[in-house]
């Protein structure tokens, strides 16, 4: 019984997001299953993983967030229009620019935070309120439109069908397969490296069934994106990054600082540790992270927007706590927060489909973010009580 309690307790999002997935597929009468829908939800949403992947550092450290990302998402969007529509400015030479801003203000908010010892929600609530600003200043209020048709393709646009598919994108359909085939290989791997070295693990049963189901999952997106034209390249990104944060976060020395700080920052400081470090550098993340989720705004929009990143901090720190990173700091996953954003994505894109007004689209995920702090601290007594 106690097995299948903490069982429950460990995927207890994802059978929710489960759960809620099916719960639209019903309501919207299939909708929520078209090609259409897929592609949405990755065009939609690839921000939040962008973003949340940086927050994720960012709350490591101790609960510690970024309020600024929307406002210079708009920044961004502002100085990007102007120097590629009005300037006429190569997109390399742009793009370059774009993040040179990024790391110029990474490194400003994180001397701030880390070296002056600003409270992060005091810096980063002041780059909230001076980019929105700033940034519809320079539109003017309106926007900047159209953006050069590269950067749009670049940051919008799907890969090719190498093989020539009419009607349905084989190369997408041929990725799919080999992503299945070496996710299966490498939790093989992991299983046997484990036993190996006489680790505890789990059994091959529970291996098998999660290589099943996370296949499937991988075989069905690829079957509807097949549908609806191919792979996105904004999907190429958010996979890129996910991937290169997953490692930081769980096979380098300076991921594992960040889990030692958010649990103890003065016993990290004593062991010798450069903790000041470890707070520029999550900032300083957190912006070029913030620059690219606004490549994507901008490639989307096709235009640099006043409007554009309104409410992105949220979503972005709601996949965080919905996908079980502590809003105390020292514990979360990559996997975890994708699995808060998928379900931040779905909520999203299922109340869309039914025409749901969004300002009640606000009022449920913050109902849902309340719902997961809840239930961290729950069981967070739970375990104690264990």
């Amino acid at each position: 019984m106690n097995k299948t309690v903490e069982i429950l307790r460990k995927h207890t999002m994802k059978i929710v997001l489960v759960l809620i997935v099916i719960f639209f597929s019903v309501m919207t009468k299939g909708q929520m299953f078209a090609a259409s829908s897929f592609q949405a939800l990755i065009a939609q949403n690839a921000y939040v993983f962008v973003l949340a992947a940086g927050m994720l550092m960012c709350m490591l450290t101790g609960g510690n967030i970024d309020l600024s990302v929307g406002s210079f998402v708009c920044f961004i969007g502002a100085i990007g229009g102007i120097m590629m529509v009005r300037n006429n400015m190569s997109v390399p030479a742009a793009i370059l620019l774009m993040i040179g801003a990024g790391v110029i203000y990474g490194i400003v908010e994180g001397f701030l935070i880390a070296y002056i010892n600003i409270p992060p929600w005091i810096a980063t609530l002041a780059g909230y309120l001076a980019f929105r600003g700033w940034g519809t200043a320079l539109i003017g209020g309106s926007s900047i439109a159209p953006l050069p048709e590269g950067f749009s393709k670049l940051f919008n646009g799907s890969v090719p069908d190498f093989f020539g598919g009419s009607g349905l994108n084989i190369t997408c359909i041929v990725v799919g397969v080999i992503v299945c085939v070496v996710f299966v290989l490498l939790q093989l791997k992991g299983r046997s490296d484990k036993l190996k070295k006489g680790y505890e693990t789990e059994k091959m049963v529970s291996v098998i069934v999660r290589c099943i189901l996370i296949c499937a999952v991988i075989l069905l997106f690829a079957y509807k994106l097949a549908q609806a034209g191919g792979i996105p390249n904004n999907l190429i990104w958010v996979a890129v990054i996910l991937l290169i944060y997953n490692f930081i976060t769980s096979k380098t020395t300076i991921g594992r600082y960040f889990y030692t700080i958010g649990g103890n920052v003065e016993a990290t400081r004593l062991s010798g540790i450069d903790t000041k470090k470890i707070f520029f550098l999550a900032y300083l993340n957190m912006s070029v992270l913030t620059v690219i989720s606004a490549w994507m705004t901008m490639a989307r929009l096709s235009a640099g927007t006043s409007t554009a990143g309104t409410n992105y901090e949220m979503d972005a720190i709601s996949a965080c706590v919905v996908g079980g990173v502590s809003a105390y700091g020292g514990s979360g996953t990559v996997f975890g927060m994708v699995v808060g954003a998928a379900l931040i994505g779905v909520i999203n894109l299922g109340m869309s489909l039914m025409g749901i007004d969004a300002n009640w689209q606000r009022v449920v995920k913050g109902v849902v973010l309340l719902a997961a702090v809840v239930f961290e601290i729950m069981n967070n007594k739970e375990k104690t009580k264990d």
